[in-house]
């Protein structure tokens, strides 16, 4: 019966992830990051007494390989699921929706699984695309005095699932907020966008978001500084780190944002706990230089949420843990940043997403800069999408 199988020890999580194709420039990092917090677990005993493992396995982000690698797992009693990918997401999420399996969605996936009355087993913990877009605008509406009305706004992304996903929100608030919506496709992987660039050079959008991904944004720096676009227009998805950085030039990349629900940097508690703790020991899942990006921060809060609730699950409800207590586990977290490293999230039945809370950070030629608290805006608009969409579930 769905919600009743009960975990075989050890405590399994299953990391369907694309170590070989599309996703490699983070999932490295971040599968690095999710083994590192179990190693770090089970040196403090564990979860109720019991060992912690997380199971790496590549799908080479293709839907078919994403399936059987849930199928495998599923056998083997893992109940616990995360893919780091919106294409094999969306292929397994109907059936761990039937098999009342648990699969975590945290920055990929549908942005309406955010509805746990509908998307009763999946779990967007973080911002959701859809989400993360509304605090941009709302970012970029405090930059104009909180009128939006004469200003452009061009969308540059990636023309599949990941870059199209925001774009029925975009279409929203320009709507509500009266900004003119210009949108520049561009084929994966996005190492042709002249012809985008060229038009946005013609169009002058007041401010270009980008949701691309990993050296897409070195072609768009080159782009802009060839169309004399300055980089403090740009503001990116999530995804981009400080291999992009380095690859744009710290000093040329200047002005650039993205937005992020993780801190950035090296200072982080838990990352220097599990440097004094794994690594000075020789004892790391993985090489040292992957823990100094932005990506491996990115798995630790992940992971941190994962094995959080696992932790509640087994206080409110015992051993073993089974995944109806894991789901108690999860809408028990409240305002939970994991010593500071992320923004505070707080999950019910109804908002699976925790809250959405995400900030604007800009790259001064050598760190990154908060220009935002950790906001959540739009809520009732974004809400309002994620419902209308949700309730088309199943037709």
């Amino acid at each position: 019966m769905a919600g009743t199988l009960a975990l075989a020890e050890p405590f399994k999580v299953g990391v369907c992830y694309d170590l070989s194709k599309a996703y490699t420039f983070a999932t490295p990092q971040v599968s690095q990051a999710a083994m590192d917090v179990a190693k770090l677990i089970n040196m403090q005993g564990g979860i109720g007494g019991e060992p912690v493992e997380v199971i790496v396995r590549d799908h080479g982000n293709e839907p078919q390989r994403g399936i059987e690698c849930y199928s495998r797992l599923s056998r083997e009693g893992v109940f616990v699921f995360d893919t780091l990918s919106t294409p094999v997401s969306l292929a397994i999420l109907p059936r761990a929706m039937e098999d009342g399996r648990i699969l975590m969605q945290s920055l990929v996936g549908r942005g309406d699984a955010v509805d746990g009355t509908v998307f009763e087993w999946v779990y967007p913990v973080g911002p959701t695309y859809w989400g993360q877009m509304a605090n941009d605008i709302r970012y970029i509406k405090q930059l104009h005095d909180d009128d939006l009305s004469d200003v452009k706004i061009g969308y540059i992304y990636f023309d599949y699932p990941f870059g199209q996903e925001p774009i029925e929100i975009l279409k929203t608030l320009s709507q509500k907020e009266g900004f003119e919506l210009l949108l520049y496709p561009v084929p994966l992987p996005g190492s042709d966008q002249s012809g985008a660039w060229s038009k946005m050079r013609r169009d002058n959008p007041d401010h270009v978001i980008s949701w691309m991904l990993g050296g897409a944004h070195v072609v768009a720096s080159k782009e802009m500084q060839r169309n004399r676009i300055p980089m403090d227009k740009y503001i990116s998805v999530n995804w981009l780190n400080e291999v992009d950085i380095a690859n744009i030039g710290a000093e040329a990349a200047t002005g650039l944002k993205r937005g992020t629900n993780v801190v950035g940097g090296q200072d982080v508690p838990l990352r220097l706990e599990i440097i004094n703790k794994l690594y000075d020991e020789g004892e790391g899942s993985g090489p040292l230089v992957n823990t100094q990006d932005v990506y491996y921060n990115t798995g630790l809060a992940m992971y941190s949420i994962i094995f959080e609730a696992a932790r509640r699950a087994a206080d409110l409800e015992g051993m073993p843990i089974t995944a109806e207590s894991y789901k108690k586990g999860l809408e028990s977290l409240e305002n939970y940043d994991a010593n500071g490293l992320m923004a505070p999230i707080t999950v019910t039945a109804e908002d699976h997403g925790g809250g959405g809370k995400t900030r604007i950070e800009m790259w001064d030629g050598e760190t990154w800069v908060p220009q935002t608290d950790w906001i959540a805006a739009y809520g009732e608009v974004v809400w309002d999408v994620v419902r209308e969409s949700s309730s088309k579930y199943g037709e």
